[in-house]
């Protein structure tokens, strides 16, 4: 930053998530939340995408049908109901962790603000869930039951280009670090694109540059590698 370059996280969490004192207090100089549904910079919102009430509740029936559990990811508040998370692992971290910022989904139908669903399959038909929504989300699969809905047309990468666009920069400019297969799209667009050393085997194919692992300093020896610090 002190060289003039620009710090964005980019998430695939929606702003409601990404709350920790710590984090924030590094110095970013802005946020690309909901897998490019939310762009903030300089504690400025600058775009957002959400998802149309009537879509929301149509999806949120269709899912119920395959007797899959949503969660709904807004950029205030996550949307959960505790007979379906309550005593999940889970469920129970975002109860701990969220506080005020997690409300009921069932009671407040209709009334959602969100940019994008994660939704556990298990013992649900969570394949036949998803062909019936592929036309409105695009799908993330994290294992066989837990995928997440990002509205189509819209991701990481995307809102790489968003914030080029809006902020006058050149997509070759930018450099962008991941290690999941949420960050695939995000390492394709960015002008280079760096996988982290414990990054998936996915990932570090499409990947302009490995670096090392997180914990072993990847993203300093990255930066230092670019010719950034």
């Amino acid at each position: 930053r002190q060289k003039g370059h620009l710090c964005f996280i980019n998430s695939g969490r929606t702003r409601g998530f990404i709350s920790h004192p710590h984090l924030l207090s590094l110095g970013f100089d802005g946020i690309v939340s909901g897998c490019g549904t939310m762009i903030e910079y300089r504690d400025r919102t600058i775009f957002r995408h959400l998802i149309e009430p009537a879509l929301a509740v149509r999806t949120v029936d269709i899912i119920r049908k395959y007797h899959v559990r949503p969660i709904l990811e807004g950029p205030r508040y996550l949307y959960m109901d505790m007979e379906d998370f309550g005593r999940d692992p889970y469920g129970r971290k975002l109860i701990r962790e969220m506080g005020d910022a997690l409300k009921p989904l069932t009671a407040l139908r209709g009334r959602w603000e969100i940019c994008k669903l994660a939704c556990d399959g298990t013992g649900g038909d969570l394949p036949g869930c998803c062909r019936e929504l592929e036309k409105d989300f695009s799908m993330i699969f994290h294992n066989d039951v837990i995928v997440e809905m990002v509205p189509a047309g819209f991701s990481k990468g995307t809102g790489i280009l968003e914030v080029c666009d809006l902020l006058g920069i050149d997509p070759a400019d930018t450099y962008a670090f991941g290690d999941g297969q949420n960050d695939m799209e995000m390492i394709r667009t960015a002008g280079h694109g760096i996988a982290m050393g414990g990054g998936t085997d996915g990932l570090k194919k499409a990947a302009d540059y490995i670096t090392a692992p997180l914990f072993e300093d990847g993203v300093y020896k990255a930066c230092a590698h670019f010719g950034l610090l």
